[in-house]
């Protein structure tokens, strides 16, 4: 069975992006590993879910870093994973979108998530998007939670578990350490 990965870049105090929904904090420390760790990630799925906000941030990037010559290697590389990946939005006010592989959800129907889940092929992807990352939590969808929190703290901004109805209980499965001082804490969902 495929398993639905949530996978953020989150600050000590809780967030995931600043007010503006800006995320310099991640870019000023970019390292290699943490750029391997995402390299590998795109490997395993086939399917990508987004929110409208980070859907249009996508959008805005990674179709022209593929045709830019300027783009750096490592990067168009990303950029072909993103490009091939079927990509999920899910959004009320998005009517159309042009990124090839790109359909649009009004709704999350958990029956219809959960038979996606079924279906042959790759893991799916679900980055940034905190409000449906929320609703997938409430809805028991995400399988694994990797969590890439940087030693920063916003103190104000979108959090990235608010709204959770009920608790839920993780299972740590593994740590690591990146070479620029984040820490991946990577869970799974326990159903005991």
């Amino acid at each position: 069975m495929r398993k639905i990965i949530a996978s953020e870049f989150y600050t000590l105090d809780g967030l995931m992006s600043d007010p503006k929904d800006e995320m310099e904090w991640v870019l000023n420390i970019f390292s290699k590993d943490v750029g391997k760790y995402e390299d590998d990630i795109y490997d395993q799925i086939d399917t990508l879910m987004l929110g409208r906000i980070t859907y249009k941030i996508f959008e805005g990037y990674w179709p022209q870093a593929l045709n830019n010559p300027a783009t750096p290697e490592g990067e168009k590389e990303m950029a072909k994973k993103i490009d091939q990946a079927v990509k999920i939005v899910f959004s009320r006010s998005l009517k159309k979108v042009d990124w090839k592989n790109t359909k649009i959800l009004n709704e999350i129907n958990p029956a219809e998530i959960k038979k996606m889940k079924q279906q042959k092929g790759k893991h799916i992807l679900l980055v940034g998007s905190a409000q449906i990352v929320q609703q997938f939590t409430d809805l028991d969808l995400i399988d694994e939670y990797h969590l890439l929190v940087h030693p920063v703290v916003l103190g104000i901004g979108k959090p990235l578990f608010a709204n959770i109805t009920s608790m839920r209980k993780l299972k740590l499965v593994k740590t690591r350490v990146f070479s620029n001082r984040v820490v991946g804490l990577f869970y799974e969902f326990n159903t005991q």
